[in-house]
């Protein structure tokens, strides 16, 4: 008797430098990235076979094994250039030809579409269509929440960020996929908004996972121990990802001035460096230095190069304090994995991760928009070591409970599974393309 063969999910992220081992730091290089792969791995684990679409570009090769049964497929088109994610709709049309051809000279067949963002949604739509495979799309940022929410001269940020198309492009987008992935409550509520009006059928909140086989507490003297290790001292108030405006990293050094005032061991630590910098990078981490010496915070100020992701873990335990400052966060993979280690966190207001915590239980949210009421927050975790152990112990209790990947992989698959979303092209459900999971556990993790 013949076996059936493997159950197979095409997941695309079409932008950045997607690879087996995270570039970090590389240009549009971060936490998406790092949600694909450890989304796809955990699929993986479930049984299905697991194909990372990307684009191929520089000199990378065709194929990448991540673990067993996923692996990332890079397809070219655009030329041999880093393309920024911008613009990279332009390019997409090339890659869905070039991605059709290899699916179909290699006989491939995928159960469904994951899609990562704006660009890579385009793309997913263009094999969908071309194979009338069931398509998911996970936006990870939305256009016009990000357009509505950032600082500067609207031609400027216009030409910068071509928020027009993207608008126009996620619009069509949202209308014709079989289900949208919103990360959190916040997204949700856009999406059903004036600016997109997606039935709220078609949505699902499965937030970001993170690997708690690396992010986990540890005891203060490890911690201590730690902070030897990497050579700091006093209190570190750590904040780290990449070099943009809308992380917020000025406003977090205008509060980190109220902070320092209130205690004499506290620094700031900002891993933001990039291996390849550009520019406009390397002006906007002037500025910031500019910015602390004004404030006279040039010596509490560190500013480090990214952090190997093999250390992570480390810096996040050796922190007293993690800050997530940003004018615009959809999430902030970064503050789970904080919190999971033990790490009291300060999150933005400006997101969706606010909403999912505790106040004084398990995190502290502010404005970063008001320097003063950031800053008193990261000075109430400082100041008060009865605050500092309930948000370390809870926060790590909160990040077990909501956000492992497993239980994220389970949410995917049972939306996947549910009669709104697995359905043919005459509209008549497919449950049994979906009824066996291989290995995959039968209870859903709630998030």
């Amino acid at each position: 008797m013949s076996q059936a063969p493997p159950k197979r999910i095409m997941q695309i992220s079409t932008h950045g430098y997607v690879s087996a081992d995270i570039e970090f730091g590389m240009p549009d290089t971060g936490g998406q990235v790092v949600y694909v792969l450890e989304l796809s791995k955990c699929l993986a684990r479930f049984g299905y076979h697991v194909d990372i679409f990307t684009r191929q570009f520089e000199d990378q090769p065709q194929f990448q094994q991540v673990s067993e049964n996923c692996r990332i497929v890079r397809i070219p088109c655009g030329g041999k250039a880093f393309i920024g994610k911008e613009v990279m709709c332009d390019a997409i049309p090339e890659w869905v030809v070039n991605a059709n051809a290899f699916i179909k000279k290699e006989g491939l067949t995928y159960d469904f579409i994951n899609s990562h963002y704006w660009d890579a949604g385009l793309a997913g739509m263009g094999v969908a269509n071309e194979f009338h495979i069931t398509h998911i799309h996970t936006p990870h940022s939305i256009g016009a929440w990000k357009r509505d929410n950032m600082d500067g001269d609207p031609d400027d940020l216009e030409k910068k960020y071509n928020f027009n198309q993207r608008v126009r492009d996620e619009t069509v987008l949202f209308d014709e996929c079989d289900g949208l992935i919103a990360t959190t409550p916040q997204q949700r509520d856009i999406l059903q908004g004036e600016h997109y009006s997606v039935d709220p059928g078609k949505i699902r909140v499965i937030p970001p996972g993170y690997d708690d086989s690396r992010f986990f507490p540890v005891s203060r003297a490890s911690r201590a121990a730690l902070k030897l290790q990497y050579g700091f001292e006093g209190r570190i108030v750590l904040a780290l990802g990449r070099i943009a405006r809308n992380k917020g990293y000025d406003l977090l050094i205008q509060a980190m001035e109220k902070v320092c005032h209130r205690h004499d061991d506290v620094k700031l630590l900002l891993a933001i460096g990039s291996t390849e910098p550009t520019k406009s990078e390397r002006e906007m981490i002037d500025e910031l230095k500019t910015l602390a010496k004004k404030l006279r915070l040039g010596k509490r100020v560190i500013f480090a190069d990214y952090i190997p992701d093999e250390e992570l873990p480390d810096y996040y335990r050796l922190a007293d304090v993690f800050a997530l400052s940003s004018r615009y966060e959809p999430f902030g993979m970064t503050a789970v994995e904080a919190m999971a280690c033990g790490t009291p966190l300060v999150c933005t207001t400006e997101g969706g991760l606010w909403e999912r915590l505790d106040w004084g239980l398990n995190g502290i949210y502010a404005n970063p928009f008001d320097p003063y009421d950031y800053g008193s927050a990261i000075h109430h975790v400082l100041a008060h070591p009865r605050l500092w152990n309930q948000m370390s112990r809870n926060g790590a209790h909160r990040a077990r409970a909501d956000f492992t990947w497993i239980g994220i992989g389970q949410q995917v698959i049972n939306m996947i599974k549910g009669p709104s979303i697995a359905r043919g092209d005459n509209g008549e459900e497919e449950d049994e393309r979906f009824a066996d999971v291989a290995g995959a556990p039968s209870e859903i993790v709630q998030a």
